[in-house]
């Protein structure tokens, strides 16, 4: 029989820019280092945001650096995160006022609350996160109850657990659905792409959800799937915009791709290890 293996580790510098694929990573309580360490905060409507609300994030390149992340935007102009006068060319380049910040302690709680919604109606508010019609369910929030307070569990960026992870086998089902959406990896943006061989369920990583994994040295807890939001819609790079991912999501996998994990023990993990279920 064979085993399941990570194929790609992926590390995201900027919350919702493109980020970098690693040979290796370590991975701690919080995730991999460096992983969502820098964010934006809109100071239009206040809060850390993301594509979700500013999706032309999402068209920029993050990539690590020694002191901080170099940010790449589209027409190849280039910044360093820590830069002198980085807030303005940021903004400029988003065309939406912005300022990029590091981690901050998680006891300051007033900047990972979430900034002024889009609208006072809290399900329409939902419906456009989550890009989801009238007549579609919205996702399963429990579990997610400090998410409705906060963009982020205080002392992070990222959105809900420190680790993401996807197989190759849920992308390759919803590929072959009827249609031309393209069910890309880089619109999920996990940390782990998993292979996972001779399995019939479209899925499979779904089946993982409450189990715990060995991966290298480290040990995750895979906590729940991951509900999917209209960032996944958005175009960047040769992406298109496609409202039909989330059509397709909905009515094929209850809106979930993808599972999350929190870490049990740190380590290491390197592309091809071996993947075990317990």
């Amino acid at each position: 029989m064979s085993t399941a293996s990570v194929t790609q580790i992926y590390r995201y510098p900027v919350k919702s820019m493109m980020g970098e694929t690693l040979r290796e990573a370590d991975i701690g309580g919080i995730g991999i280092p460096g992983d969502r360490g820098w964010a934006v905060r809109d100071e239009q409507r206040g809060g850390i945001r993301g594509g979700k609300k500013i999706p032309q994030l999402m068209t920029l390149t993050a990539q690590s650096g020694a002191t901080a992340p170099l940010i790449t935007a589209p027409d190849g102009d280039s910044a360093l995160a820590s830069a002198e006068g980085i807030n303005d060319w940021l903004s400029d380049k988003l065309n939406h006022p912005v300022t990029l910040w590091p981690l901050l302690p998680a006891e300051q709680l007033d900047h990972y609350r979430r900034g002024a919604p889009d609208t006072e109606d809290f399900e329409q508010e939902l419906r456009s996160v989550f890009g989801r019609l009238p007549d579609e369910p919205l996702p399963d929030l429990s579990g997610f109850e400090e998410l409705l307070e906060f963009e982020s569990p205080p002392g992070t960026y990222f959105d809900a657990f420190p680790i993401s992870i996807m197989s190759q086998q849920s992308l390759n089902t919803m590929n072959q659905l009827e249609g031309e959406s393209q069910f890309d990896v880089r619109r999920f943006r996990p940390n782990l792409l998993v292979d996972i061989p001779d399995t019939d369920h479209p899925f499979p990583e779904q089946a993982w959800v409450g189990k715990t994994l060995s991966i290298g040295s480290v040990m995750l807890k895979i906590d729940t799937t991951c509900p999917r939001c209209a960032m996944t819609t958005h175009g960047f790079d040769d992406l298109p915009q496609d409202a039909q991912i989330m059509r397709k999501l909905v009515a094929n996998s209850e809106g979930n791709l993808g599972i999350y994990a929190s870490v049990v023990q740190a380590g290491s993990v390197t592309a091809g290890d071996s993947v075990s279920v317990m």
